[in-house]
């Protein structure tokens, strides 16, 4: 029995999947899934921002991630995004900016945090507008790093820091239910990571202290996209 001999448009697609997981570590991007009401965009490893990691590093690059974002919003077919994370943090200019834009959009969106969402990949789960982890993810809270290059020492350097972790602590505080006296606790307890302050949440920790929403996993957080879908289609309808 001879095998089915596919067409020059079944390897072109074939192609296509492989160059998209080399670049951006998924199968398809926004504007290349016209059947799909629902993209899904991962948040994988380390969050690489202005400096170039090394390759043994699994990354995921903001340059990738942004486009997409915007792709996302532009895209009438696409009704809602799924944003999974598993990653450890990262640059946090990058992870804020992803964050950010993350928290304007228009269109529903879930995060659902498999693994880990440590560091700056908290903000990045708290810009959707339902957060999700499963009950076996982990969240690392921990005050502003530098990690390499050279500091300066002089007062600017240090007001700097502290604008951002400003920043950062009044994102998380204002797109989740915890207080920001609270967060800093968990931030600056020591005991819980070795040579370091901070603190390890695991995923219903995370729930029972209103950094997130809910703990389930994928068929939770597809379930509540389509919600919200279905919640913003019929208010549009109603406005019509």
């Amino acid at each position: 029995m001879t095998q089915p001999v596919h067409g020059k448009e079944y390897q072109e697609d074939k192609r296509q999947v492989a160059k998209n997981i080399r670049q951006f570590g998924q199968t398809d991007v926004a504007d290349q899934q016209p059947e799909i009401s629902i993209h899904t965009i991962n948040i994988i490893g380390q969050i690489e921002g202005h400096m170039v990691l090394p390759p043994k590093n699994k990354t995921t690059k903001y340059e990738h991630i942004i486009p997409q974002l915007v792709a996302v919003e532009q895209n009438p077919k696409i009704k809602g995004l799924l944003v999974i994370l598993n990653t450890v943090g990262g640059d946090v200019e990058a992870g804020l900016a992803i964050a950010e834009m993350l928290e304007s959009m228009r269109k529903p969106t879930v995060s659902l945090v498999l693994g880990g969402g440590h560091s700056i990949g908290l903000p990045i789960a708290l810009a959707c507008r339902y957060s999700i982890a499963a009950e076996t993810a982990t969240m690392t809270i921990h005050p502003l790093r530098l990690s390499g290059g050279m500091i300066i020492g002089i007062p600017q350097t240090f007001e700097y820091m502290e604008k951002m972790q400003d920043r950062i602590v009044r994102f998380i505080t204002r797109h989740s239910a915890i207080s920001e006296q609270r967060y800093k606790e968990l931030m600056f307890r020591t005991g819980d990571l070795v040579r370091d302050v901070g603190s390890i949440l695991m995923g219903r920790e995370a729930m029972n202290e209103g950094l997130i929403n809910e703990v389930g996993g994928l068929g939770t957080a597809v379930a509540k996209l389509e919600e919200l879908i279905r919640l913003a289609e019929e208010s549009q309808g109603g406005l019509q």
